[in-house]
């Protein structure tokens, strides 16, 4: 963490929450948004996850990408089918594990409220804090769970160490009452902060890959942070948050693990502030399923997503399918899809731009298969430099959309 990130400031004023769209609503449905300037600082797509239990507080650290002011958190009840009441939350600096930097911790209201009551599908934005949160900045988001059951909703795979623990310690800064470790964030999907005029973001929209699977827990070592970080070391980018939308199992197509991209495509990015591109990352999962899905299907289906995206003021990157022979579920004919795959979205000009990840990771010596010094162990899931070169393959003058003309200048890196 940054030492710029002492001096954040999280004092609350009162102003009005937002509401969005229910999970179930039409996949078309537009949500309200939040102040111009708000953009999202960091994102984690929601699903079911398990029974909700009441009478429980979490401390769910994460990392920010761009910095600003009034910064706001978004609490999810997506998935739920019965109220979800939020008695406290609270906003920190995490120190190390669950213990917060002195004098860091700050409540978080909702329409001035200092609880929120989340109707079956609800979600919400907190009130903004005041002050100055810093690039890069390890946030703690406490929130005690007072009433709930039903469905959760969270994200699984959080590939971050969070904590939990019965009753109320949200307003805590010690470590103490902490004593449970989870791997997933609960309840919540978003935070953004108010960067000023001219600064925007991007969401990658995908699967296990961009969620993580097999790079370091802990270490914020996915491909979209490292992305993040290059863009915060590129002087003159506009572009400073990076939103994860990556849910592991995720097809475009089918529900499953998570729905599917293109149901979730409003809520998970589309809804989110600031956002002015997306990277399109999907299709593993459809081709390797064995489910008959052919070439025709799934490109047709990134068109759907395409033309949803522009259609919003934003520009799309799509992103080439990784190889992934040795994985158990390979054979010749999902590669071949695979590959015809890959070749519509270099050539077809559907998208704004292309991120060749398949080129920059296969083997020279057997295109069907990772670089073995990319490969996570699977045949599948890239490891930690894996993630690096596919963050560092990327223009980055073709995440600066000008969401006027649905255009992304190209070339610069």
């Amino acid at each position: 963490m940054r030492g710029a990130a002492h001096r954040v400031l999280i004092a609350v004023v009162a102003l009005a929450a937002t509401t969005l769209v229910p999970a179930h609503a039409a996949p078309s449905a537009a949500a309200t948004p939040v102040p111009d300037r708000s953009v999202v600082t960091w994102a984690a797509s929601a699903d079911r996850l398990g029974e909700a239990l009441s009478d429980r507080s979490y401390r769910l650290v994460l990392r920010t990408s761009a910095g600003g002011s009034g910064m706001r958190i978004r609490v999810s009840n997506a998935f739920g089918d019965r109220p979800l009441v939020i008695g406290s939350a609270y906003a920190g600096l995490r120190g190390s594990g669950a213990r917060l930097i002195a004098g860091s911790n700050r409540k978080l209201r909702f329409d001035r409220a200092s609880s929120v009551t989340l109707a079956p599908g609800e979600i919400r934005y907190s009130d903004p804090l005041p002050g100055r949160t810093e690039v890069g900045s390890d946030l703690a988001i406490s929130l005690y769970v007072r009433a709930a059951g039903g469905p959760a909703a969270g994200h699984g795979m959080a590939l971050q160490t969070s904590y939990a623990t019965a009753g109320d310690h949200t307003a805590e800064e010690r470590d103490d009452a902490y004593t449970e470790q989870v791997g997933s964030w609960f309840y919540l999907d978003a935070v953004s902060v108010d960067t000023g005029p001219g600064t925007g973001a991007v969401v990658t929209l995908g699967d296990s890959i961009t969620d993580g699977w097999q790079s370091t827990t802990d270490k914020n070592l996915r491909w979209p942070d490292f992305l993040a970080r290059r863009l915060h070391g590129t002087p003159g980018s506009t572009v400073q948050g990076v939103a994860n939308a990556g849910i592991s199992g995720n097809k475009v197509l089918a529900d499953g693990a998570g729905q599917s991209a293109l149901t979730r495509l409003d809520r998970d990015v589309l809804s989110l502030p600031g956002v002015r591109t997306v990277v399109l990352f999907e299709g593993v999962n459809d081709v390797k399923s064995h489910s008959g899905v052919t070439a025709a299907a799934l490109t047709e289906g990134y068109r759907r997503i395409i033309d949803r995206a522009h259609a919003a003021g934003k520009c799309v990157v799509g992103a080439t399918v990784l190889p992934y022979q040795g994985w158990s579920e390979w054979d010749p004919q999902g590669d071949a899809v695979r590959m015809e795959v890959n070749e519509w979205i270099r050539t077809s000009g559907a998208v704004d731009a292309v991120a060749d990840f398949d080129k920059v990771l296969r083997s020279p010596y057997n295109p069907q298969r990772l670089l073995p010094t990319f490969d996570g162990g699977d045949h599948l899931h890239p490891n930690d430099k894996g993630m690096q070169a596919m963050a560092d393959s990327i223009r980055l003058g073709d995440l600066e959309c000008d969401g006027a003309s649905g255009a992304s200048p190209r070339g610069s890196r």
